[in-house]
């Protein structure tokens, strides 16, 4: 026998997995494309990955978040009664933990603002909103909305998570992980200036759901300045350095995956994927600066009291057609009016009236209003009496909200307020109820949308929820 063949039959050749030889083999390049795939089947598997639950109406959505609870009695819910009573007390009690100088009063404060109807439908519309006023036939006007949470901090976490006190995923992180991202080379998420209070990160984030499914964030505090761009995503390095650097570490952390089985090394794998994926995709996206000049006039852009707001919503309009699923808009904490509410109104309507409606126009000449859900509005209204001498205090009793496109009823009013609009009456819709029916304008059930936690099922609408089917096209 050959003494060489001999020798050579005392080792045994490594026992490599088909995992191993894709980490070691080309830089780790083959593990990297490997994670990639096998993270969209993870998706698919554990998300419902793109597979709603029947066909939807919206393929995504676009949430123009008023922070601090616009009113609703001086914007979409017209009340006679009123503007005829302003001055008098208030014939019923009102709310209990509001300020005890507006209770004990209770004097009605008629709206400063005219209202006039609009469009075919006639929808009831203030002065105040002239520029949105002129798509009431695109819009679905909710009357009487109701939420949990006297406070900021409470309603604004029940208005983006489903719960007034308790740390939970956020709509556009359910969203996310039901229906995964369109676009892989962009989130599923993206909230666009969110503010740093009532919440902050909570509004946006995932809570237990895995890390990938949050927000990723473009802006801070209502801010969008030329140019701007997600944060850490740009590389000093060349295409070839990063990717070996991005191979490198990639191995490691797979290693540590293999090792631990921490969901949360999953999700951060995912993450640094999809942020070196968005170095070459998103700055093309989120880049306005190549828009013609009547579009950015269509937003406002470059007009001082709209520069902010309507650069935000240009982008969301660009975000929306490259694939993001769940886009949120924020103002900052700018419309609490517990004073000085005809000041504060005039100017935060001003600076937001005409990107809105920039927006319902752009998006219906491009075709994406059908299958785009806007949804307008605060944490909840304020109150029919006065609060001091000329504001009004939080009022989550009873408020108004509105949609647009995605399947809902053009030029429709639903549900209303008392003669006062003070509390809901009649076909009150909570906000457990709003999640439920824009997850099914974009093809989820509620009652389905389920991640187990702690022993136990958790989804958005908790325990409570109902479609609102009235308010569908």
């Amino acid at each position: 026998m050959n003494p060489l063949s001999t020798a050579c039959q005392q080792y045994d050749a490594p026992a490599w997995s088909r995992r191993q030889m894709l980490q070691g083999a080309a830089c780790g390049f083959g593990s990297l494309a490997l994670s990639g795939m096998a993270a969209d089947a993870a998706a698919k598997e554990t998300s419902g990955g793109s597979r709603a639950h029947h066909a939807p109406r919206a393929k995504r959505v676009i949430f123009l978040f008023m922070h601090g609870g616009p009113s609703h009695v001086d914007t979409f819910d017209y009340k006679p009664e009123l503007q005829a009573r302003d001055g008098q007390v208030l014939p019923f009690a009102p709310a209990k933990n509001l300020d005890p100088s507006a209770t004990s009063k209770a004097k009605l404060l008629g709206s400063p603002w005219k209202f006039s109807q609009h469009g075919n439908s006639g929808l009831w519309i203030s002065e105040l909103f002239p520029h949105v006023a002129k798509h009431a036939d695109d819009l679905c006007v909710i009357r009487s909305m109701q939420s949990k949470g006297q406070s900021h901090g409470q309603a604004v976490c029940m208005l983006h998570t489903g719960t007034d006190n308790f740390v939970r995923p956020s709509m556009g992180a359910w969203v996310s992980y039901g229906l995964g991202e369109e676009n892989k080379n962009l989130p599923a998420f993206i909230s666009i200036s969110p503010s740093a209070s009532h919440g902050g990160p909570r509004n946006y984030g995932s809570a237990f759901l895995p890390a990938e499914f949050q927000g990723t964030t473009i802006g801070r505090s209502g801010k969008l300045a030329e140019g701007s761009s997600f944060r850490f995503l740009k590389s000093t390095a060349d295409d070839s350095l990063q990717s070996s650097k991005l191979a490198f570490l990639q191995s490691m952390n797979r290693q540590h995956l293999e090792r631990t089985h921490n969901p949360a090394v999953e999700g951060m794998i995912q993450s640094m994927e999809l942020a070196f994926r968005m170095q070459s995709a998103a700055p093309s996206v989120i880049d306005t600066s190549d828009e013609p000049q009547h579009i950015r006039d269509l937003y406002g852009i470059d007009q001082k009291e709209t520069e902010h707001y309507g650069r935000q919503c240009l982008l969301a309009r660009r975000l929306a057609e490259a694939g993001v699923r769940y886009i949120q808009v924020s103002t900052p904490n700018v419309w609490d009016q517990h004073g000085n509410l005809k000041e504060g109104h005039t100017k935060n309507s001003l600076a937001v009236d005409k990107p809105i409606a920039g927006l319902l126009t752009d998006l219906k000449q491009r075709g994406l209003l059908e299958d785009t859900l806007i949804v307008w509005g605060g944490e909840f209204g304020r109150t029919p009496i006065v609060q001091g001498s000329n504001g009004r205090d939080h009022n989550p009793q009873g408020f108004s909200m509105w949609m647009a496109g995605g399947g809902v009823k053009g030029g429709f009013a639903f549900g209303e307020t008392d003669e006062f609009g003070y509390y809901a009456v009649q076909n009150k819709v909570h906000m457990h109820d709003l999640h439920a029916t824009m997850l099914h304008l974009l093809g989820i059930d509620h009652l389905k949308l389920t991640y187990r936690y702690a022993g136990r099922d958790f989804r958005l609408t908790d325990v409570y929820g109902n479609v609102v089917h009235e308010l569908f096209a």
